[in-house]
């Protein structure tokens, strides 16, 4: 559940990316920013910690940016959020704002999901139906899951279509134990 402050500053923060048609670019900035901060607990305890001065934070902000290649916009919306203590919420926003990347740019992120991995062309028929049906960009994440036994399970948004062997053979099943 995304809180109303991480909305409100990630559509902040998206509003200034539209306008400087700079969509993608600042959300893989705030994605590597926050992938950082959430691969280190310390590191995220540290700055949603209200004891520790905001002053000690921008220092080790500071510090991580240093190494990293973020724009002055990104570098500066970073700095309002320890401003402001809203550190504790840079994953929500990370995912709010992409939502909203994802609708403006009309791409669909997509996971399918095999038994086996699947041949180029198998991953170019499946990710031209998926546009053909939801009229979208499609973003395909494969994974491989050998409990499928075989088929394929695509899930889209909230939506799984599953047309894998196991849940067909799961459904026969039940049918079976029903029919006694």
């Amino acid at each position: 559940m995304i809180s109303n402050i991480a909305k409100r500053y990630a559509r902040a923060f998206f509003e200034i990316a539209e306008e400087e048609k700079m969509l993608e670019k600042y959300y893989d900035e705030l994605r590597q920013f926050s992938s950082v901060v959430s691969q280190n607990q310390s590191l995220k305890e540290f700055l949603a910690n209200p004891i520790f001065e905001q002053d000690n934070k921008k220092q080790v902000l500071e510090q991580i940016i240093s190494r990293m290649k973020l724009s002055p916009m990104t570098v500066n919306f970073l700095k309002l959020l320890i401003d402001k203590r809203r550190m504790d919420v840079l994953a929500d926003i990370e995912s709010c704002y992409r939502q909203m990347m994802d609708e403006a740019l009309k791409k669909l992120r997509v996971t399918v999901k095999t038994a086996f991995p699947l041949s180029a062309d198998m991953l170019n028929y499946v990710t031209s139906a998926l546009e053909r049906m939801t009229g979208k960009q499609v973003d395909v994440t494969v994974e491989t899951d050998q409990n499928l036994l075989g088929g394929i399970v695509i899930g889209v948004g909230d939506t799984l279509y599953d047309g894998s062997i196991k849940s067909q053979l799961n459904n026969m099943r039940n049918l079976l134990g029903e029919a006694r």
